[in-house]
């Protein structure tokens, strides 16, 4: 245990939080997602939902503020506009961590692509069909250093 770390970051995931650069992006993929397939890298979180995962890893990860867009998730059903309880839950978790980013969705194969790009993968115990989501990396500037 560390002071001031969530419990649930373990030491696969903080090293790989902490080995990712600046731009580089890390996918938290439900239980039904390939992820073993697809993983450049693969840090297992069985057994924890994805909403509290991203929650998490944005405790001590920030956002990419020098793009216009940093947090994505797959359209549900073909249908980019549906909204799912889990997407709620993802933005509610990004507005509490890195306020003024929005989640876009990708269509299709477009958001698996990016995917399988991704730095690393989580695979998380996520239920809830669509249960993914592909954060960028930011940077922690110098202290006094705007942005």
């Amino acid at each position: 245990m560390l002071k001031g770390i969530d419990p649930l970051l373990g030491p696969d995931l903080l090293a790989t939080l902490r080995a990712m650069g600046h731009g580089d992006e890390i996918a938290i993929v439900d239980a039904n997602y390939p992820a073993e397939a697809h993983a450049k890298r693969l840090v297992r979180m069985d057994g924890h939902d994805a909403p509290r995962l991203v929650d998490a890893v944005l405790s001590v990860m920030p956002l990419d503020t020098d793009v216009p867009q940093a947090a994505f998730r797959p359209c549900a059903f073909g249908d980019c506009a549906r909204q799912e309880s889990v997407f709620s839950e993802f933005e509610a978790a990004i507005a509490a961590r890195e306020p003024g980013f929005s989640l876009v969705p990708i269509a299709g194969p477009g958001f698996y692509d990016r995917v399988r790009a991704a730095y690393a993968i989580v695979a998380s115990g996520e239920r809830r069909l669509y249960g993914n989501i592909i954060l960028r990396k930011g940077v922690i500037r110098p202290e006094g250093d705007a942005a």
